[in-house]
Formats: C-alpha cells, sequence, structure tokens
C-alpha cells in the first residue's frame, strides 16, 4: 500500500459550495504542479475539509505540501477500516515506536460518522490498551501536557492514525484571486510578496542581486512556475522592469517594500497604479521573525 498523507485546509472550506468547488479544484491542480516540479508521484482524493495523497514518499511529500498555499497542516497517516476492536488492536502495535519508556502520552481521537461510540469513550479505550499492553514502560497518561500525542482520526468507515501534524502556510490556493509584480531586493519585499502570494495572488517576482538567492531558494518552491526577473542595482533597472511586466500582464498592481514614510513619492511615482505594502506596519524585527518562518517551511 502507497504512504498516505492527510491534508488539511483551512478557510477554503468556509466558501460557498460553488466557491469552494472552485478552490478545492486549484489546490489539487497546484499540489500536483508542486509535486511534478520536485520529481515526486501523488494520487489526490478527498472529502470535505479534507485531501488524502496517495504517495511514493511520505517524508518528502510533506516537506512539498507544506508549501502549497491554502493548507493549514499534513500528517503522514496509516489508514485503517472503522472497525472498534481492530482500531484497538491496531493502535496498540501501532503506538510502539512513538513510546519510550517513562514517557507520558495522551491519545486525541476525534470521530465523524455515525458510530456506536463516541470520541471520548474511544480515547479512554484506545489509553487503557496502550497501558496494559506497554506495562512494563511504566508509561503515564497526561492529558494536558503530554511527551507523546496520539491521533486517531475515525472519519465514516475509515479511520487514520497518525503522531504529527506538520504546519502548512494556510491562506488561499495560487491563482484565486489577481496578478501582481512584486519588487524582491531584501527580507521585506521577499516577506511583502509572500504574503501576497498566500492570499492567492499569482506574483511575477523582479529581484536585483539583493534579493536573488530569496526569490530563488525560498519563494520559487512555494511556486514552481513563478516568472522570476533578476535585474541589475538601481532604482532605474527595476522601475522599468516593474512597470514593463505590470503592463504587459496587465497585472492588478504592484507590490512594493516601502514604508509609510515613503509612500507619498512612491504614489505619485506609480500614478494611478494600485500599490501593496503588507509589511508597512511591521518592523525590521518583525520582518526578520516572519522571514525565518517561511523559510523553514520551503526547506
Amino acid at each position: 500500500m502507497a504512504p498516505l498523507v492527510l491534508v488539511r485546509y483551512g478557510e477554503l472550506a468556509l466558501k460557498s459550495p460553488p466557491v469552494r468547488r472552485e478552490f478545492e479544484s486549484r489546490l489539487r491542480r497546484n499540489i500536483l504542479d508542486l509535486f511534478v516540479a520536485a520529481g515526486h508521484t501523488v494520487r489526490l482524493r478527498s472529502d470535505r475539509g479534507h485531501l488524502y495523497a496517495e504517495v511514493d514518499d511520505a517524508e518528502a511529500a510533506v516537506r512539498i505540501l507544506r508549501r502549497a498555499f491554502g493548507v493549514t497542516s499534513v500528517s503522514a497517516v496509516e489508514e485503517i477500516p472503522t472497525d472498534r476492536a481492530g482500531i484497538r488492536d491496531r493502535v496498540g502495535a501501532w503506538a510502539s515506536p512513538y513510546l519510550p519508556a517513562g514517557a507520558s502520552f495522551a491519545v486525541r481521537a476525534r470521530r465523524t460518522g455515525d458510530h456506536p461510540f463516541t470520541s471520548q469513550e474511544l480515547a479512554r479505550e484506545l489509553g487503557g490498551e496502550i497501558l496494559a499492553r506497554f506495562a512494563d514502560r511504566h508509561l503515564t497518561v497526561d492529558l494536558e501536557a503530554p511527551d507523546v500525542e496520539l491521533y486517531v482520526e475515525v472519519r465514516g468507515p475509515r479511520t487514520y492514525l497518525y503522531a504529527d501534524r506538520v504546519a502548512g502556510p494556510g491562506g488561499l490556493p495560487l491563482g484565486v484571486a489577481g496578478r501582481l509584480v512584486a519588487l524582491v531586493d531584501g527580507p521585506r519585499g521577499a516577506l511583502g510578496a509572500y504574503l501576497m502570494m498566500k492570499r492567492g495572488c499569482r506574483v511575477a517576482l523582479v529581484c536585483p542581486p539583493s534579493g536573488e538567492a530569496m526569490v530563488r531558494e525560498v519563494l520559487a518552491r512555494f511556486d514552481p512556475a513563478a516568472s522570476v526577473t533578476a535585474v541589475g542595482d538601481g532604482s532605474d533597472a527595476w522601475r522599468s522592469t516593474v512597470l514593463g511586466l505590470a503592463d504587459g500582464s496587465h497585472a492588478d498592481g504592484v507590490v512594493l517594500p516601502i514604508g509609510i514614510d515613503e509612500y507619498p513619492a512612491e504614489r505619485a511615482a506609480w500614478a494611478d497604479r494600485v500599490l501593496f505594502s503588507p509589511t508597512v506596519g511591521l518592523t525590521d524585527e518583525e520582518v526578520s521573525e516572519r522571514w525565518t518562518r517561511v523559510t523553514s517551511l520551503a526547506s
């Protein structure tokens, strides 16, 4: 059986049914593009609020999926039939590698659908099974701050076991909003471009030497199809390039790393062009902290 990764998404599920279907379809296409770019295979299936990715390498798949905008978290899972006795037996064997001697643990059970047990009943039963099976390890149950959390998610006729949730970027899938052109000349510009990508915008990236590594090593990993244009140093070089790309692609706006003090001059320079500066309210320290989190997602 192929390794399986459970993919969760957040605000997509809150949209109206037609919009949700459109956004989910875009998310699926974006995930396929990411896997193709990374040289891995994937087969997707879904239910309400989740995607299931059948993959060739679960560890690599988790790294890829956490770069898909719209994804809130992912987990490598084991899928089994929803049978109460079968769940109890399998969890006992499955949990063993995660439970070192002396560890505290908690079973987090969730349930969707009609079943002859509640989530709390299932969690208590599985916790008791683990304590009995591994009595020689002197395990303890701690529901507040356990060393190990074991997740059992019952969804209709199928049940999913996992021990980790890896955060994704969240937001909306690339391509559901407008087209923008962004100047990336350092962390502030890179974070600004990322934040607009996170809201579903396709962003063409213009980078002088000071921003090229951030574009090619980080931002392009979130969108392998992104247009990347390198320019030389100097304001004339990037301004003319950004303007040309915005006109040529009929972009909805331009993303610039400007502060409040710089805005009046830039507003005058760009005439009626729509300007975005999503980092305008952030200090340099806050930009650096957030950009560090972005680069960790891209790794």
